[in-house]
C-alpha cells in the first residue's frame, strides 16, 4: 500500500497481514482523489473515515493537507496500526475505536467529507443504514459529501440523497449529498 499524492507521495505503508481489511486499490484511490481535488481544498475540510481499516484513506487526506481527520474502526488492531502510522508520519489523525453504527447514532461530529468503506459482504440494509444515519443526524457540513465504497454487485442508487456513482474495476464509489429545497 502506498500514499498516492501530497507531502508523503510514494511512501509505502505495510500493515500487518493479520488485519481484517480489504484496502482500497491504488487505482481506485487515485481516481477518487482526482474527483475530490476538483471540488475541495484539502487544507480547508474535515474528514470522517468510517470502517477505516488500515487508514489508507485517512493517510491520503493527511498527505494532501487535511488537518481534521477522524478515523473510526471497531477493530483494536486497526486502530492501533493507524495510531502508529499517524505518529510516525506526524499526521493529524484522531482515531476512535467503535462500532461504526453506534458511533453514527451518538456522535455530533460533523465533517465535509465522510468516507465509508464497509465490508463488501454487508447486506443492503446495512449499506442503507450508513447514509440514513449520516443524514438523519446532520453529520455532513454544508457542501459536504458522503462516499460509500462497495462492490459492483451492490446498488445504492435508490437510497435517499444518492447523487451518482463511479466504477473503478470491482470498486464502486457512491456519492451522497444534501439535497436542498431549490435542487429538489
Amino acid at each position: 500500500m502506498r500514499i498516492i499524492s501530497g507531502t508523503y507521495k510514494g511512501r509505502r505503508i505495510n500493515p500487518p497481514k493479520k488485519l481484517p481489511v480489504r484496502p482500497t486499490t491504488d487505482m481506485a484511490k487515485e481516481a477518487l482523489f482526482n474527483i475530490l481535488n476538483n471540488t475541495y481544498y484539502f487544507d480547508e475540510i474535515s474528514v470522517l473515515d468510517l470502517f477505516s481499516g488500515t487508514g489508507s484513506i485517512s493517510y491520503e487526506f493527511a498527505s494532501r493537507g487535511s488537518q481534521r481527520i477522524v478515523a473510526v474502526d471497531e477493530d483494536f488492531s486497526c486502530v492501533k496500526f493507524i495510531n502508529q502510522t499517524a505518529e510516525t508520519f506526524k499526521m493529524p489523525i484522531q482515531t476512535i475505536k467503535s462500532d461504526v453504527f453506534k458511533f453514527l447514532e451518538t456522535t455530533n461530529l460533523r465533517a465535509t467529507v465522510i468516507f465509508a468503506d464497509p465490508p463488501y459482504a454487508f447486506t443492503d440494509e446495512q449499506f442503507a443504514k450508513i447514509p440514513k444515519l449520516v443524514f438523519q443526524n446532520g453529520l455532513l457540513e454544508d457542501q459536504g459529501v458522503l462516499i460509500v465504497e462497495h462492490s459492483k454487485l451492490t446498488d445504492l442508487s435508490s437510497l435517499e440523497n444518492y447523487s451518482y456513482s463511479k466504477n473503478y474495476g470491482g470498486n464502486v464509489f457512491s456519492f451522497f449529498e444534501i439535497v436542498s429545497e431549490e435542487d429538489a
